[in-house]
């Protein structure tokens, strides 16, 4: 029975493991699924570690394959997912329907959660820099709840243990008892798309194709839609 490893970036987890789960009952053949935020997983793929399919943002597959690590071809936009604010279900709205709003949310707030930046997460390296721009950072950071990624971000604010956060809104809507109330607002808005690609060395290249079927079959899009990501097939 063929084995197919797959590196996915945590944002595009909900769906890969669902359409993973449909394509390995259909096909007969196994997934070794493997979830980490783009940045750590971008460097265990430099460092040489083999996979059958990798799934990470569209920037860092780019620039992966200027040295040829992908098979001609194979490389396919899959999703789009913003970066999303999210309290805990049942907890008061703070206004976030202006720059100006969002930025005095996240000064009043006692606790804010996002991915550490220093764990590789796309969607905390960019709210860092966005808390430098706006001259908060420090003040911010004093009171950061940090997750590894997005999923322990929400996983946070769920708990009680952050009383605000963002992360992208894919990984937002699989844990329950968190809400999202809304994308970043205005010039804050960030969105980063997900794709995937076989890396050159894969044993198993046919059975990589069949599954970035599976994953892009037209069909799927409403469910791509559902998870919080805009299908780019």
């Amino acid at each position: 029975m063929a084995e197919i490893k797959v590196l996915s970036a945590g944002a595009v987890q909900s769906m890969v493991e669902a359409l993973g789960r449909e394509f390995e009952r259909a096909s007969g053949t196994t997934l070794n699924l493997i979830f980490n935020t783009a940045g750590s997983l971008r460097d265990r793929v430099k460092s040489g570690e083999a996979a059958d399919l990798v799934i990470l943002s569209e920037s860092i597959i780019a620039s992966l394959d200027k040295s040829g690590m992908f098979v001609p071809g194979s490389i396919i936009n899959l999703g789009r997912t913003v970066t999303g604010v999210a309290v805990r279900e049942g907890a008061p709205v703070p206004d976030i329907s202006t720059p100006a709003a969002f930025k005095q949310a996240l000064l009043k707030a006692k606790t804010v959660a996002y991915t550490d930046p220093k764990a590789g997460g796309s969607g905390g390296i960019m709210f860092a820099a966005m808390l430098e721009r706006l001259g908060i950072a420090e003040a911010v950071n004093k009171k950061a709840v940090l997750g590894k990624r997005g999923s322990e971000v929400a996983a946070s604010i769920a708990e009680g243990r952050a009383e605000i956060g963002t992360t992208f809104i894919s990984e937002v809507l699989p844990v329950k008892g968190v809400k999202v109330i809304g994308p970043l607002p205005g010039e804050l808005h960030t969105a980063n798309t997900y794709t995937a690609a076989i890396p050159a060395g894969s044993a198993s290249r046919a059975a990589a194709r069949a599954l970035l079927r599976a994953l892009t079959n037209p069909a799927t899009r409403a469910r791509w839609t559902a998870a919080g990501l805009e299908p780019a097939f």
